[in-house]
């Protein structure tokens, strides 16, 4: 590998991506995934923390800090404290501008929020570089505002996402002409018919129609969209294509790479992640997805090799993923299931309200959904708050689909884990995504292939989130041109990947606030940690 510092870092974040997947399609691989695992593989790496959702892990990949630091504990929580009537907060928005609203973000009509990566307490490794390289860029295009915000930062020279329709950017700038163009070549296109994609050969065997409930199925749907079938769009490989699209115009406008000084340019590639959640992650649809990325990140590739960029490639993912309860029970997880519709902050605090004998109108507990963090109302004093938190527990723990219910105090006290990743128990997975002003009165873990979704009626049939390794575990692969290959199959972690990439270009971010350690990259006696 050369000695020589890289003009481009190319961090790229495959949504959903776990081990599970890259071990299962590695031998299909023929263009971009395959050049990547002829770098340095490592097949063993770890969203360490148990909040597996995107925000969190996003947030480890280029700052090298667990969620517990940079303050991005799950997708969504709860800040009771704030002055609107929605008390729930998006990772990624500044709920601080009056008249901005949560509504769902997930769904078509979200709320009215500004997005922002001012919950993100600490800085990236493309912000750490501008501050004391003011010549080079740090810039960041994804699928998802949460995915760019996390990557890139508060300060970015140039961001962009997909808003459903178009790539914007922060709020108060404005699109470059470049990324116009892209928005206004797909406009002529999203909403038009478009056949469906031919199914490669290793693909055929994975086409199976599965029921999940209401009358629909997965299994046997290859990306077809109708004419007015816009809303799909993001349900297919096409969307990963604009995405890396955007990403290589954004590259040829700012010329990244190709000035005095390091460039950095993270990416979110967010299609595995839809095609995961709609269809999950074992039929047709999934297979067809990996065909598809292999493919298009060889072309993105090509367009950086035929440049002439020395550039170096790190390719991740923010969490792993769980296939849908109704495939996976007939392939040999006879444990799947889907979440007892009951298990939620009112059920559950109407049952304590109960027990307790209160009289009160307002709700006793808060939470975003069935797992992870609870709170408690704040209009209860000290006393009846410790009773309303020693039942509200005590119930959860007698669900037969959850693990366990760990207390926020006692988190709160415990160190960050450090030592063998895979050995960490759930409590010490739960810590690395605790925040003591963020995090929850107490938190809840659901069992191994609980899939928390209820109903599959808004069209999510498998999801992430849990600490189990299905979700924890994701593929860590750099590559650059000339380097020798080799795999290390340990665990490494995703906040290793920030101090490896700092190490490559002179930047040394280790010390008190960084969790990650610096991963040896060249197979030879030279160290590209030292």
């Amino acid at each position: 590998m050369s000695v020589e510092k890289p003009k481009l870092v190319v961090a790229i974040s495959v949504d959903q991506f776990s081990s599970d997947l890259f071990a299962e399609y590695r031998s299909t691989f023929t263009d971009g995934l395959k050049r990547l695992t002829q770098g340095a593989v490592f097949p063993s790496g770890y969203q360490s923390h148990a909040a597996t959702e995107t925000c969190p892990g996003h947030s480890t990949i280029m700052t090298g800090a667990h969620p517990g630091r940079t303050g991005i504990i799950a997708n969504n929580w709860i800040d009771l404290d704030i002055k609107r009537d929605d008390k729930t907060v998006y990772c990624a928005e500044d709920e601080r501008v009056e008249g901005t609203s949560f509504g769902d973000i997930t769904a078509a009509t979200q709320g009215d929020y500004v997005a922002s990566a001012w919950h993100l307490l600490v800085p990236t490794l493309g912000e750490r570089l501008t501050k004391i390289s003011p010549k080079s860029r740090n810039v960041a295009v994804a699928g998802k505002d949460r995915a760019a915000l996390m990557m890139g930062g508060k300060q970015t020279d140039a961001i962009y996402w997909f808003n459903g329709k178009s790539f914007e950017t922060a709020k108060g700038g404005s699109v470059s002409p470049a990324v116009k163009l892209v928005n206004d070549t797909m406009a002529a296109t999203l909403d038009k018919a478009r056949p469906p994609f031919g199914i490669p050969a290793q693909c055929e065997a994975r086409k199976a129609k599965i029921a999940h409930g209401d009358g629909k199925s997965v299994g046997d749907y290859a990306f077809a969209r109708p004419e007015g079938g816009a809303s799909m769009f993001r349900l297919s490989p096409d969307y990963d294509g604009a995405i890396l699209a955007a990403a290589m115009t954004v590259t040829r406008d700012m010329k990244l790479g190709q000035g005095e000084a390091t460039d950095v340019l993270s990416v979110g590639l967010s299609a595995t992640d839809y095609v995961g959640h709609a269809f999950g992650t074992e039929g047709l649809e999934m297979c067809i997805q990996m065909s598809a990325l292999d493919k298009q990140l060889g072309q993105f590739f090509s367009v950086l090799d035929q440049a002439g960029i020395d550039y170096v490639a790190m390719l991740t993912a923010d969490h792993g993923g769980l296939d849908l309860p109704e495939r996976a029970t007939l392939q040999g997880m006879s444990d799947a299931q889907r979440v007892d519709a009951k298990l939620n902050a009112k059920d559950i605090g109407a049952a304590v309200k109960a027990k307790l004998r209160l009289s009160t109108d307002k709700p006793l507990l808060h939470a975003d959904g069935p797992f992870g963090d609870y709170y408690i109302d704040l209009s209860f004093d000290a006393a009846t708050k410790a009773k309303v938190k020693t039942e509200a527990m005590a119930m959860f723990a007698a669900h037969p689909q959850v693990h366990s219910v760990l207390d926020g105090a006692s988190l709160k006290a415990m160190p960050m884990p450090t030592g063998p990743v895979e050995e960490w128990t759930v409590a010490e997975r739960t810590r690395a995504s605790f925040h003591p002003d963020r995090s929850g009165d107490f938190l809840v873990v659901l069992k191994k292939g609980v899939t928390p979704i209820a109903s599959t009626a808004r069209g999510y049939v498998a999801t992430h989130g849990s600490p189990w390794d299905y979700d924890r575990r994701v593929p860590i692969m750099f590559w650059r041109k000339g380097m020798t290959p080799f795999e290390q199959p340990l665990s490494v972690k995703t906040v290793d990947i920030a101090p490896t990439l700092g190490a490559l270009i002179g930047l040394d971010i280790s010390g008190e606030g960084v969790d990650g350690r610096c991963l040896d990259l060249d197979a030879g006696e030279h160290s590209t940690c030292k």
